[in-house]
């Protein structure tokens, strides 16, 4: 099985960029997309169901901006758009388009999009707020007994080998001791795995999946590792390659491809 994950900074911008003639090539089983920056009206029959896929989408309420969705071969045996199904708290969460799971038979797919603090103290607040309220659910996914892998951007860089700039932004969102302390109790005490990792445990240029329009960080590398395939211990076990693919430029971020063992 082969789940790619791509956060779009816009799924127009992707499009006219080749995305679709990449797509078609990767012959994936489900792609995750987040900040897709569109609502339906705006989306092309391609983009709603490309050729061989079904397609998921959980818009932002406001125009062009966020949004996540999922192309999946096989049609789901049900989509849940949103986190109201599980909580009553995040109507504001799910107003910006950040979550849809995909369920197939035992196993969950989720396109996850976490907001990003950089443009100030109010986002980093809500930042933090939905960490904190979403944490309940991903406790509760784990325990399921269900087979679950969250795509997505994460929006924060864990290890100090996850970002090249790792001493001058630790008190920039993304790379917040909060913000890692977050992730680090997701991995060390819930008990999620980080397939990227768990394959290449000490990776560090090669690693990053997202990189600034600002300066040459494209050119020389200066990028950020924030897009993870974060899966329950059972199906991580079944990750045998992970790559990041950066020959072609759709976005701001690298998709981010992994492949399974077959069940």
């Amino acid at each position: 099985m082969k789940i790619i994950s791509l956060n779009l900074n816009g799924i127009r911008s992707a499009n006219n960029k080749g995305l679709y003639t990449w797509l078609k090539k990767q012959d994936a089983d489900i792609i995750c997309l987040q900040e897709i920056k569109a609502q339906q009206a705006d989306m092309t029959p391609e983009m709603l169901n490309p050729e061989g896929y079904y397609g998921y989408f959980h818009y932002a309420e406001k125009k062009g901006y966020s949004g996540v969705g999922i192309y999946c071969k096989q049609k789901p045996d049900s989509v849940i758009e949103g986190l109201s199904h599980a909580h009553d708290d995040v109507l504001d969460i799910d107003a910006e388009g950040r979550y849809i799971e995909a369920r197939f038979g035992n196993l969950s797919v989720v396109s996850l999009y976490l907001p990003s603090g950089s443009s100030g103290e109010e986002r980093q607040a809500f930042k933090f707020s939905v960490m904190d309220r979403f944490l309940p659910h991903l406790k509760a996914l784990k325990q399921s007994g269900r087979d679950v892998v969250i795509c997505g951007d994460w929006n924060i860089a864990h290890q100090d080998i996850d970002l090249k700039n790792y001493k001058g932004n630790r008190k920039n969102s993304g790379f917040l001791p909060e913000e890692r302390a977050w992730l680090t109790t997701l991995f060390d005490e819930i008990g999620w795995v980080d397939v990227y990792r768990k394959l290449h445990p000490t990776t560090t240029d090669e690693s990053y999946t997202w990189w600034s329009n600002r300066g040459q960080a494209w050119a020389k590398n200066v990028g950020w590792r924030i897009d993870y395939q974060i899966a329950t211990p059972n199906f991580a076990g079944r990750a045998k390659l992970c790559s990041i693919y950066k020959a072609e430029r759709f976005s701001d971020h690298a998709p981010l491809i992994v492949e399974y063992e077959d069940a």
